[in-house]
């Protein structure tokens, strides 16, 4: 099996379309189960009490934030070394994902952090470069839009997402550079879990479940973008027939 073949958009849209389905049954059987051990099976935490359980939702939305820029970032890479034209439209199909979960990420912090430190908001370094990242995706959406050409918009933009790569590990060690009011990382790979087992449980579950989802509305959104794109051409004609 030639798997290369797939980097072609006419090879890709049939295959994305075959897929996509799969996820969205995954994600939709991962969020009821995650959010049933977020929410009735997982004890209350003896410090912070019931308004603990934001973080099912605000830790797996802040992880993806980073990890859909990143892939983005790979994608640039991609784009610009080899010129494969699918890799800049997958960066676009992720783009308004990656945007939605980091201002998710954001939102659900503001709300956890009122109770906890008494304000929704507070400049310390990690919601910072949070901010910063939302403007990144914000950025390269804008950008996107904003150029007609299409192959020049496909290389400003990887140039952008990867130039803008640099803000995801200081997200994710800002904690250690600096003083922050935020907590360290509740799950580490290197240490044992500060949480109960039932509460990491809940929490993988609700991240793996948006992994799925951020699959299967990225590959809807490729199609879309391919059959923009390549509008008038004979395969597709045939695919859609």
């Amino acid at each position: 099996m030639n798997i290369y073949k797939y980097a072609s958009p006419a090879s890709f849209y049939p295959l994305a379309g075959k897929a996509w389905p799969f996820f969205a049954v995954i994600a939709a059987i991962l969020v009821a189960v995650g959010l049933y051990i977020s929410f009735f099976v997982a004890p209350t935490d003896f410090q912070q009490g019931e308004v603990y359980r934001v973080i099912f939702i605000h830790v797996p939305a802040a992880w993806m934030g980073m990890f859909i820029y990143l892939v983005m970032a790979g994608y640039g890479v991609l784009a610009l070394s080899f010129n494969t034209r699918l890799a800049a439209m997958m960066m676009e199909a992720l783009a308004p994902t990656g945007a939605m979960f980091t201002a998710l990420a954001l939102w659900t912090g503001a709300l956890w952090g009122k109770p906890t430190w008494g304000a929704y908001w507070v400049w310390d370094a990690r919601m910072t470069s949070t901010l910063i990242l939302l403007f990144l995706y914000v950025g390269y959406i804008a950008l996107n839009n904003a150029i007609e050409d299409r192959r020049r918009a496909d290389k400003a933009c990887a140039l952008l997402v990867i130039v803008g790569s640099i803000n995801v590990p200081i997200i994710y060690f800002s904690v250690k550079w600096w003083n922050t009011l935020h907590q360290g990382s509740s799950i580490s790979p290197v240490m044992a879990p500060k949480m109960a087992a039932i509460m990491v449980n809940g929490m993988l579950i609700m991240t793996l479940a948006c992994w799925m989802y951020s699959i299967a509305v990225a590959l809807v959104r490729v199609r879309a973008i391919i059959a923009e794109r390549e509008a008038g051409a004979e395969w597709l004609t045939r695919s859609k027939a």
